[in-house]
């Protein structure tokens, strides 16, 4: 998750199925909920936000990205594990390039020494508040 006393900036690609969104699953082990957030990660020095996002999901799913497109800028204070977490969320809507990712379940993934997993969700949990969708107002960049 990074330092929690300064704002991490991330690029994160919004990628849509028709009624699914492909996302990574969290737990927070202090509020004792699973919630889901699209891929992506953090913008290095240097590094233009769109980069980052290509390379991010090069590094956690070996995915390469089509059809990007900026949608903005999302500002998101939160608490994660108890402590008090600032991103400047870069928001993009993406699509893979190779369509046998859309076939894909469930893909398993390591970010750094944590195991992940990121798989299709129904988009209708989340407007129905039967699961967690971070950060928060994320279902109207839909």
């Amino acid at each position: 998750m990074g330092k929690y006393n300064s704002i991490r900036v991330l690029a994160l690609g919004l990628i849509r199925d028709g009624d699914r969104l492909f996302l990574g699953e969290g737990f927070d082990p202090v509020k004792k909920k699973t919630f889901y957030r699209a891929l992506g990660g953090g913008v290095d020095f240097g590094e233009l936000s769109i980069d980052a996002l290509e390379r991010e999901f090069q590094e956690e799913i070996q995915a390469d990205l089509k059809n990007i497109e900026y949608l903005g800028c999302v500002e998101n204070i939160f608490k994660f594990k108890g402590k008090t977490g600032h991103e400047l969320i870069q928001l993009y809507r993406c699509d893979f390039a190779d369509p046998e990712f859309y076939k894909i379940d469930r893909i398993p993934f390591s970010e750094g020494k944590r195991k992940k997993e990121a798989l299709w969700i129904d988009i209708e949990k989340f407007r129905s508040n039967e699961l967690i969708l971070y950060p928060e107002g994320f279902l109207k960049f839909l």
